[in-house]
């Protein structure tokens, strides 16, 4: 295994002369990277929005400095998306493409400050360009896709600062992990990652840098304001990632979590090439560091039983080194031998792009290939039936008394359904939802209150113990038949009187995490 690391003295020639040979190496990451973008922005008007971006369009309304369920930086971008193209899918989902075609190049600059020439750093592009994750976080709007890119970025950047030895990077560093700590709060895992790789390595002596403390400074600037927020608000996203992670466990979503490292965060036929990254690692005292940015947050969510995604982020610096590592190994095999493993292996990691392709990204509108990414994404699945959902509680509305139509409120059981009736429901001329979920229990109920409720998204025996003169009005579900959360298990449509309780002891007893 000796040959699959790279050595000192090799990987700085390469570096010397790789401006010289490879000036051209950048040009097909580029194209790559167009490429999966492309083809992201000619499907992703298909179906409709997600669940969870109909949550995101809807803090994106009520700008704030936190949410309960995230940082603020995913609804301020989508706000911009709102102010830049409306309620377009290929608008609002452009920010996502845009950052995984970001991560694309960035990795291939990442194998070539590791010594890479234009193999590796085309390998790399085109290995993360096929990997599961990237492909996903480029079909939805999601915080995931932000959070992807800063901790790339924060990891290109540490291999500037381990190779260069310029303590200056500390304020690259920082910028990232303060953007990340604003997208996602799992990125402290990472940062405990980055601790721990300096003080086992002799990374250890950025300690004693002025640039290091003002990296940090810099991270902490950058979150203070979500900081403050979670302060005033009693650390109530702490409360909720609690709640999630007991959810997750107990209904098995955390399963299958080392496997998964396998077969989903990275192309399966990358599996190879990312372990011998991680080998390289582990062999070269200069990059050591990065084996613990990867061993540290992948063994606390192991232990803490995380979901399986969590540690996605880790693998492109792995896929970075591992192909430089590659490419030094295959220049001594005999030529036919080269191209044979290349051809096999880019044959192989395309055929296994191509099948994720299919299964998670909206290809096709109808047809067996629609059918198969129904069949294999939860979701695309929960893409559907938003607009007819809406469309439903409208026409429950209009079979209200006219008396009844002017103070009546929609109550909501879940922010998917808060978020389709605040976007689609004013052209029914519905009023604003009332939700019970993460950031709108915190807005608050309507004043004055409404004294008909049209109720959706609860269940029978919940709504009739909490609610006077309950009726069921009608069904919500979707023409085309998909099984979703809401056609399975959110089908009913009530209408209601007011809360059994006073509304202000009904609010305080009902806030929901979801």
């Amino acid at each position: 295994m000796a040959e699959l690391s790279v050595p000192a003295a090799q990987r700085d020639a390469a570096e010397s002369d790789s401006g010289a040979h490879d000036r051209n190496s950048l040009l097909p990451v580029l194209f790559i990277a167009a490429a999966a973008g492309l083809l992201h922005i000619f499907t992703n008007g298909r179906y409709g929005f997600h669940r969870d971006e109909l949550q995101f369009l809807s803090d994106a309304r009520h700008l704030d400095w936190g949410y309960v369920s995230y940082p603020p930086l995913t609804p301020f971008i989508e706000r911009i998306g709102l102010v830049l193209f409306g309620l377009s899918m290929v608008g609002l989902r452009l920010f996502s493409v845009i950052a995984q075609m970001l991560v694309i190049v960035v990795c291939a600059l990442m194998a070539r400050d590791l010594g890479g020439r234009r193999l590796a750093q085309i390998t790399t592009a085109l290995v993360v360009a096929l990997s599961p994750l990237p492909i996903f976080e480029a079909t939805e709007f999601q915080y995931t896709s932000f959070a992807f890119l800063w901790w790339v970025l924060a990891s290109w950047f540490t291999i500037r600062l381990l190779k260069t030895e310029n303590p200056r990077w500390w304020l690259a560093i920082g910028a990232a992990l303060g953007l990340g700590l604003l997208t996602k709060y799992a990125i402290v895992f990472y940062i405990a990652g980055i601790l721990a790789g300096m003080a086992f390595t002799p990374a250890r002596r950025y300690f004693a840098s002025k640039w290091f403390w003002a990296g940090v400074a810099l991270a902490l600037i950058i979150f203070l304001p979500n900081l403050i927020w979670l302060i005033r608000h009693d650390f109530i996203s702490y409360k909720f990632l609690q709640h999630i992670h007991v959810r997750d466990v107990g209904e098995g979503r955390a399963d299958g979590f080392l496997l998964n490292q396998f077969l989903v965060c990275a192309n399966v036929f990358s599996v190879p090439v990312w372990l011998m990254g991680l080998y390289a690692f582990l062999r070269d005292r200069r990059y050591r560091m990065m084996a613990w940015m990867y061993f540290v947050p992948l063994l606390v969510f192991w232990i803490d039983k995380g979901r399986f995604y969590y540690v996605a982020e880790a693998y492109p610096v792995l896929l970075a080194m591992g192909a430089v590592a590659c490419e030094a190994w295959i220049r001594r095999i005999p030529r036919w031998t080269q191209v044979t493993v290349e051809a096999v292996f880019f044959a192989a990691a395309l055929f296994a792009g191509g099948y994720f392709f299919a299964g998670w990204v909206p290809l096709a509108s109808s047809g067996p290939l629609r059918d198969f990414a129904f069949r294999h994404s939860e979701d695309l699945r929960e893409e559907i039936g938003w607009d007819e959902l809406v469309k439903n509680v409208a026409a429950v509305r209009d079979s209200l008394p006219v008396d009844q139509q002017h103070n009546v409120g929609i109550l909501v059981g879940n922010y998917g359904e808060q978020g389709a009736i605040e976007l689609f429901g004013p052209a029914y001329h519905l009023p604003p939802p009332i939700s019970m979920t993460n950031s709108a229990w915190l807005r608050g109920y309507p004043a004055p209150t409404p004294s008909t409720l049209i109720i959706v998204g609860s269940s029978r025996e919940w709504i009739e113990s909490n609610f006077t003169g309950c009726r069921f009005a009608g069904l919500t579900g979707n023409s085309l038949g998909v099984k979703n959360e809401e056609s399975e298990y959110h089908t009913d449509i009530f209408v209601c009187g007011p809360p059994r309780q006073p509304w202000p002891v009904f609010w305080k007893n009902h806030e929901r995490f979801g």
